[in-house]
Formats: C-alpha cells, structure tokens, sequence
C-alpha cells in the first residue's frame, strides 16, 4: 500500500557524525604536522646561527697573525638574539707549524648545533675549512 508521505531523502544523523568524525581526525593531524613543521624550522634556524657562530670563533684563531696556542679554550657569543657557548680546542701537526682548529658550538641547554674544523697552515692564505 503506497505511503501518503514523499520519499525522504538526505543524511542520516549516523552518517553526519560519521563524517564530522572523519573531517576531525583529518584536521587534527593537518594541525600535528603544522606543529612538526615549525619545530623543524626553528631548529634549522637555530643551527644555522650556531655554524655562523662557529665559522666566526674559528676564522678568529685562524686570522691571528701569530698561530694560537695549542690548548683548549672555552667562551661565550651572542649571536642571533640567542647567548651560545664555544669550545675551541687547538691541536698542532707535523712540524708543529700547521695547527687544526676544532670548534663546537653548544645552545643554553648544552645541545651541541655547530661544529668546525680549519686547518691553519704557516700561510693561513692556503687554509682548509671544513664544516661538519
């Protein structure tokens, strides 16, 4: 027996929040890799400034006029806004003329982001660098 009513058509209130479901999870993890994204941009930023803060304590011992002495020595920089602490550590070579020039560059949480490496021969013209 036919029905006085129209056939109903559209969604189920299943279906609606089925979808919204699916739509959530969707946004939810587009907004994690947002998050990811920033994290990874901040961290390149900040190693950048940490290689520049490197080459530059590095290009110091390396432009001296007299060759630093072999040792350790430690020191602090501020560079891009941010304070970073540097160990530059002198090693001679051969005729104890040419020395190698190893610096490591640390954040305030003591995360290593930069290191250098210069060969500084008798004639710092013909120098090596080496950023690893």
């Amino acid at each position: 027996m036919p029905s006085d009513r129209p056939a109903e058509r559209g969604f189920t209130l299943i279906e609606i929040m089925v979808a919204l479901a699916v739509f959530s999870l969707a946004a939810l993890a587009l907004v994690r890799l947002e998050g990811a994204t920033v994290r990874g941009v901040a961290l390149i930023d900040e190693t950048l400034a940490a290689q520049m803060v490197a080459h530059n304590v590095a290009l110091d011992a390396y432009t001296d006029a007299q060759p630093p002495e072999p040792g350790r020595a430690e020191g602090g920089e501020v560079n891009g806004g941010r304070n970073w602490r540097w160990t530059r550590q002198i090693t001679p070579l051969g005729d104890r003329q040419v020395v190698r020039i190893d610096v490591v560059v640390q954040n305030v949480r003591g995360q290593v982001l930069g290191r250098m490496t210069m060969i500084r021969p008798p004639s710092p013209a013909a120098a090596v660098a080496v950023a690893t």
